[in-house]
């Protein structure tokens, strides 16, 4: 089935902008914020977007939106940075229609899913021929991303929520330096409040969760004959070899070496 990607980018506005479409979109246009606020038309009303809110439009929908100073603020200065594509296709059609897609839904600033984001404007900015087929694949990804990620902000609410958002950045970061302070300013609580509703909502602190996902990292690496376990173990976030092998056995009952021994090479 056809998928075209008509345009992406990423914009930053400090200064008034107004965009409209009453007549309706050519295409399906997806817009995620990332940076300040803005307001849109969400379901025949303006609604103010603010970061992690991402807007889905589909074909014929009317679109607004309004950049400009907060009301009542005079010194207020504007800031407001998105992500957005315009895209269609066959595909694209048969993807909207398979579930409910919501005009406004939050979901988390997933790292992974800005890097398919920029993969996307990289390569359609390519001075050489585009790859269609390339981008093709990624927008479908992007695509299957963004339905996963509003699937699971449906089913949680408040407290769950934010603990869902701690636990996406832990796997995003687990295989590199990380602090517990960074979890906690990723979703704007104090590191006593993050601490304590990671544990609530999962049984674990997120220091045992972050060890649970390099372990896991270890073992899919151990498949690669080429890294030695002393390279697989800091590649996976372990800040030395003794450590992994302390942890590894102390998980799976045997040694990184044993394990690897006992596992057929892909």
């Amino acid at each position: 089935m056809q998928i075209e990607l008509l345009t992406c980018g990423y914009s930053f506005h400090m200064e008034p902008f107004f965009a409209n479409a009453k007549s309706g979109l050519p295409s399906y246009l997806f817009r995620f914020q990332v940076e300040g606020s803005c307001e849109a038309l969400v379901d025949g009303q303006m609604k103010t977007i603010e970061q992690g809110n991402l807007l889905l439009y589909k074909p014929g929908e009317p679109y607004e939106l309004r950049i400009e100073e907060a009301h009542g603020q005079l010194d207020a200065k504007i800031a407001s940075g998105d992500y957005y594509l315009f895209c269609k296709g066959t595909w694209l059609d048969a993807w909207w229609q398979r579930s409910s897609k919501r005009t406004l839904t939050r979901i988390d600033t997933d790292p992974r899913l800005i890097s398919l984001w920029r993969q996307l404007i990289l390569e359609k900015r390519r001075m050489d021929e585009e790859d269609s087929e390339l981008i093709g694949y990624l927008l479908k990804a992007l695509c299957l991303y963004l339905e996963r990620a509003t699937t699971e902000t449906a089913s949680l609410q408040g407290h769950s929520f934010t603990g869902t958002r701690m636990k996406r950045f832990i796997e995003a970061h687990a295989t590199a330096t990380f602090k517990v302070e960074d979890v906690a300013t990723h979703v704007k609580l104090s590191v006593s409040r993050a601490v304590h509703l990671f544990k609530e909502c999962f049984g674990k602190t997120m220091i045992q969760y972050a060890l649970e996902v390099r372990l896991s990292s270890a073992v899919e690496r151990m498949h690669d004959s080429s890294l030695s376990l002393e390279q697989i173990a800091l590649s996976c976030g372990f800040g030395s070899y003794p450590y992994f092998h302390r942890a590894f056995k102390q998980r799976y009952g045997q040694s990184p070496k044993l394990f690897r021994q006992q596992t057929p090479a892909d």
